[in-house]
């Protein structure tokens, strides 16, 4: 590939890399599939070594070192297609590098009578 046959957005953004490229040809995750509520965990790395991750992969680990973000904030926040960051946090979730906390169930929330009552006893202090 010479040069001219080369497209760059601009300096900073680099050559433009395909969305297959980045998932490996993959359109589904492995493994378990992720809610767009569910909360994803950074979990620090254990010390047998550095794994070796894509700079995709890095910067969702990043972004949730500091506290747990849901998957659908990540791929908002990574600028990525929320299909690829689904692939992505499947194959960190294999690796061990993060914990996914599924949403609780509609079925297993308080009603919304007990959580008027709740209000209305706060109100009342």
């Amino acid at each position: 590939m010479t040069d001219a046959d080369r497209r760059w957005y601009d300096e900073e953004a680099g050559p433009l890399v395909r969305l297959y490229a980045v998932t490996a040809g993959r359109a589904r995750p492995g493994g378990e599939r992720l809610d767009l509520m569910t909360v994803i965990h950074a979990v620090p790395p254990d010390a047998g070594g550095d794994p070796v991750l894509s700079p995709e992969q890095t910067a969702i680990l990043r972004l949730c070192s500091p506290r747990p973000h849901p998957v659908a904030d990540i791929a908002s926040d990574s600028g990525l297609p929320l299909t690829v960051v689904r692939v992505l946090l499947g194959d960190l979730l294999e690796a061990g590098l993060i914990r996914a906390t599924p949403p609780v169930p509609p079925a297993q929330l308080p009603e919304a009578r007990i959580l008027r009552r709740v209000i209305d006893g706060l109100r009342a202090l």
